[in-house]
């Protein structure tokens, strides 16, 4: 299928319809491309929008010939006009090398961004996801992390472009609830692994394994005692669906991730046993403002939306190892 105009998307769907039209911002990314998958297969009427950044057409081609998805190139800092029933916002790039690469544009296509698609959701009367981030907790000094928690952020650092933007669209969203009663889902991704995710995007998962399956040195920043939780994307999408269908009353924000704890050292070691990689760990300076441990409280989850992961971490990296050991060796 051909990528469609900007004009040509614009049209205005018959009043007969019954599905729903759905904008999925930062759709051809790594989440992004997995939500555009479940909501086809539900049934549904998809547009992809990308400025493809850090999104790649490979990752929505498969779903290129489905008269009911749309491909579009555009930046959500540009004002966007549309038909649309739903919106779930997941423009912005999310690993530290391609967000600090332009931190401005980094903040800007986060707070900006907010702007202009809660701009669209009012005129069209969308319901509204924004996908936000366990980042917004900084640095925890409480662990694990429940909602209530306000976070420990530098400001001012390497990282608070992400950080502080993404706190800033939470900002937008409720108010623009509170102000306009807009219905709003807001959810807090821990961190998430899968097939797809770009092998050079500095994010831990894709770093090791990448590095075991070409037998380099495997680098962990500081001893590697630091902690994080790994969700598998089949479980994050799951959370995305069931949170944008619960009742408009359950804003958010809610945390999705997984609640299992592993180091740094862990996860390298893990991944060397799953590859069969001779590769040896060594280490490295902790990058600033670094958080020492992350893992998310799903209690919400669990309660409000009866969702909490399936995928086990061995599981969910045998999946993901194949998908890069195949990339690999195409070059």
């Amino acid at each position: 299928m051909r990528e469609r105009t900007l004009g040509e998307a614009r049209a205005v769907r018959p009043m007969y319809h019954t599905t729903k039209r759905v904008l999925v911002t930062g759709g051809a990314g790594f989440l992004g491309s997995y939500l555009c998958e479940r909501l086809l297969e539900a049934g549904q009427e998809v547009i992809c929008l990308d400025n493809f950044f850090t999104g790649s057409r490979k990752n929505v081609a498969h779903l290129l010939d489905d008269k009911r998805f749309e491909l579009m190139r555009h930046d959500v800092t540009v004002p966007l006009y549309i038909e649309c029933d739903e919106i779930y916002n997941l423009a912005c790039p999310a690993s530290p090398i391609h967000y600090q690469f332009d931190p401005v544009q980094t903040t800007k296509t986060s707070v900006h961004g907010a702007i202009n698609m809660l701009g669209l959701a009012r005129r069209v009367k969308a319901k509204i996801f924004q996908a936000s981030t366990s980042e917004v907790y900084g640095d925890p000094t409480v662990h694990p992390q429940p909602e209530e928690y306000w976070g420990n952020v530098n400001p001012i650092g390497y990282r608070s472009c992400y950080d502080e933007g993404k706190r800033c669209a939470e900002t937008l969203f409720f108010d623009y609830h509170r102000q306009h009663q807009m219905r709003i889902k807001v959810v807090r991704i821990f961190n998430t692994y899968g097939p797809r995710m770009h092998p050079n995007d500095g994010r831990v998962v894709s770093n090791f394994i990448v590095q075991a399956l070409r037998g380099e040195d495997i680098a962990v920043y500081g001893e590697g005692s630091q902690t994080r939780s790994f969700c598998y994307v089949d479980d994050l999408i799951d959370g995305f669906v069931k949170m944008m269908d619960s009742a408009d009353d359950i804003t958010g924000p809610i945390n999705l991730g997984n609640p299992g704890e592993f180091t740094i050292r862990e996860l390298a070691e893990l991944v060397i046993e799953l590859t069969g990689s001779s590769s040896r760990i060594v280490t490295k300076p902790l990058p600033q403002d670094d958080p020492k441990q992350r893992r998310p409280d799903i209690t919400k989850a669990r309660q409000v939306l009866d969702w909490q992961p399936q995928v086990p971490l061995r599981q969910g990296l045998i999946k993901a190892i194949a998908y890069f050991d195949n990339l690999l060796k195409q070059g």
